[in-house]
């Protein structure tokens, strides 16, 4: 199976960068895990507490982003799919934002009591 990310280029030409280690750092791993809830909560459909391609697309546009396509929110959701339900319940969100995450899977990152090693 072809994963999604394989097409990234790690040489990141559009300029990403990675607050997540930063963000750890500045208001540690309770409040930071409470702000990836968030993040979830923003983007699910709130009658069935889900991420659903309808959700996703909705509320990324709400949040400015009407420039993504409906392939690249496909190949989010089937990236972080790990039931195969098509949707992503929180545990599969958050895994997947500590996937697409390099200062943390890169070499590895520990912050208290948070580990996440490649």
């Amino acid at each position: 199976m072809i994963s999604c990310m394989d097409a990234v280029d790690y040489e990141d030409p559009f300029g990403f960068e990675d607050y997540f280690p930063s963000m750890i750092d500045t208001l540690g791993v309770e409040r930071f895990m409470e702000e990836l809830y968030n993040g979830f909560c923003l983007l699910m459909d709130v009658s069935i507490g889900l991420i659903t391609f309808e959700s996703l697309k909705r509320n990324t546009i709400l949040m400015g982003l009407s420039e993504l396509r409906d392939d690249e929110l496909l190949c989010m959701l089937i990236e972080g799919d790990l039931d195969g339900d098509g949707a992503l319940n929180h545990m599969e969100f958050c895994s997947l934002m500590f996937r697409l995450s390099p200062g943390l899977m890169m070499d590895g990152f520990k912050s208290n009591n948070l580990q996440v090693i490649s």
